[in-house]
């Protein structure tokens, strides 16, 4: 980011001067008022990985030491600062772009653009509250336009080629007689019984895997287990990021470094390795007991992915909702009303009672 002030582009409609922004699910700018459409430029440019070996070649600053970008509203003038990438002008509601070029930070390399507009996920967030046993009312009110907001969450991807080489056991299933004593009757009757054993052999070997998009949350924004229960994300409709595809919505720049990123890819790889290690033992169980990984080849890109972000107070406490922007999968919180769960509770004891009831009543 920049200390010096820089405007951001100008998102004007050339049709009534309004402002424009993106379109879930197009490659244009719309505006929302008069509905004239703009394509937005470079699309199908092609995404590229970057080779993670060149990382301590870029002129970038760690994180944690980068300050606020300023933004320069074109449409008010009005001068504000912000870690955004993008978002809205809070005097005139602008869309705002950082330049992503500055070096400092490394720059996104794609953007999974939004497919989910606001009526699509009223609609995803309605079906959701619709199947939530015990709910409050109160859960209804997520699907308000006010509760809303369009967020990019940025996200590093890794590629690399493994060869693993591993120590462990091959463990063989048998069946053996065991002879046993029972006492039926006063009497002790002497029965068989089969029984399973294994056998355990030393195993040893290799196994290769070829990892493609390892993806790995760049930032504490939202819990990883929140942001991991969104996927699948439909990462091949990634697009080469340019700027335009984030007018109109917030997007979070990165606060976790690519070297910590890959560490977290690499905890992600180990069980994938594991079930080849044990698929290559073979046999009916299978122990590993050591590996060993050798990482080659490995890329990484940064990448930002649409989210819709919903957040309600009930008892006085905030619940979130978040929603993927690409398949309407929903993945929240939610508290559960006492006086829902109490009527249910009394309608069953009522339920059992009159069964008992009418039992006795034709004894």
């Amino acid at each position: 980011m920049s200390d010096t002030a820089v405007s951001s582009p100008s998102y004007q409609c050339g049709g009534c001067g309004a402002r424009t922004e993106y379109a879930p699910g197009t490659a244009v700018l719309r505006c929302p008022y008069c509905g004239h459409r703009q394509q937005i430029a470079g699309a199908g440019r092609q995404v590229r990985e970057h080779a993670y070996d060149e990382l301590t070649a870029l002129p970038r600053k760690p994180v944690a030491n980068v300050g606020s970008h300023r933004f320069v509203c074109p449409g008010c003038g009005a001068r504000t600062e912000s870690d955004a990438l993008a978002q809205r002008c809070q005097f005139c509601a602008t869309p705002l772009v950082a330049d992503v070029a500055a070096g400092e930070l490394i720059a996104p390399e794609a953007v999974l653009p939004f497919t989910v507009d606001r009526a699509g996920v009223r609609t995803a967030l309605g079906q959701w509250c619709r199947s939530r046993w015990f709910a409050p009312n109160s859960l209804k009110k997520i699907s308000d336009a006010e509760t809303l907001k369009g967020t990019y969450l940025p996200h590093w991807t890794f590629d690399a080629r493994t060869r693993t080489d591993y120590h462990g056991q091959r463990g063989e299933h048998y069946w053996v007689t065991e002879t046993y004593t029972v006492t039926v009757d006063g009497r002790t009757e002497t029965r068989t019984r089969q029984v399973r054993r294994t056998r355990w052999y030393s195993a040893s070997g290799t196994v290769g895997r070829d990892f493609d998009d390892v993806l790995v949350p760049a930032t504490t924004y939202l819990p990883d287990r929140q942001l991991d229960q969104l996927a699948p994300w439909p990462l091949a409709e990634a697009v080469a990021y340019h700027g335009d595809y984030l007018a109109g919505y917030h997007a979070v720049r990165y606060d976790t470094e690519p070297e910590a990123g890959l560490v977290a890819a690499k905890a992600r790889m180990v069980p994938v390795i594991e079930r080849d290690c044990r698929s290559d033992i073979g046999g009916d169980e299978q122990r590993v007991t050591s590996t060993h990984t050798t990482y080659a080849d490995v890329t990484y890109k940064l990448l930002l992915l649409p989210v819709w972000i919903a957040a309600y107070l009930h008892g006085g406490r905030s619940y979130r909702v978040l929603v993927n922007a690409c398949t309407g999968e929903v993945v929240g919180e939610r508290p559960y009303s006492a006086a829902k769960i109490t009527a249910a509770v009394l309608a069953a004891l009522a339920l059992v009672t009159a069964i008992v009831v009418a039992y006795l009543m034709v004894r």
